[in-house]
């Protein structure tokens, strides 16, 4: 059998060893928020880019980039860093626009461009909708069309302009 003695030094020793543990132990019991940092962009948002765009057509879309070239603006940085609170796990995306003249010349970084990156704005063209010219695009009815909420015949509203 276990002596009182040994009872209580296995007792303070476990003690000792989670106290020295700090909150590791209990982590998962601890909020930590999630800290998003920079530039987030939805890839649709990239997509929309295409070379020879102005600077001011590129904020229109991104919006302003976290870091400008400091002797030159003709290099705009988009940098977005996030770190998960609750697993510590660390996202990081990048993309750097290069300028000529005020024009996108390059885009470089972790997005993936469209296919008609290539492609200047005045000779692209918009997406077609797989619809013939002849068909408008009608909105759907309901079934029944009686109004949902019945007006009252008879109120005579003209009262108010009488006085």
């Amino acid at each position: 059998m276990i002596n009182k003695k040994q009872s209580l030094t296995l007792l303070s020793a476990v003690a000792l060893s989670i106290s020295l543990s700090g909150c590791g132990v209990f982590d998962w019991l601890v909020y930590k928020p999630d800290v998003p940092q920079g530039n987030y962009m939805e890839s649709q948002e990239v997509h929309k880019l295409r070379i020879e765009m102005t600077k001011e057509q590129t904020e229109y879309i991104l919006g302003r980039p976290v870091l400008r070239d400091s002797f030159a603006d003709d290099t705009w940085y988009y940098v977005y860093h996030f770190k998960s609170g609750r697993d510590a796990s660390i996202i990081h995306k990048e993309l750097v626009i290069h300028f000529i003249d005020g024009k996108i010349s390059r885009v470089e970084g972790d997005y993936d461009l469209s296919e008609e990156f290539n492609t200047p704005l005045n000779q692209s063209k918009l997406p077609s909708i797989n619809q013939p010219e002849d068909d408008p695009l009608n909105p759907e009815t309901r079934p029944d069309s009686k109004p949902l909420v019945e007006e009252e015949r008879g109120l005579n509203t003209s009262n108010i302009d009488d006085k």
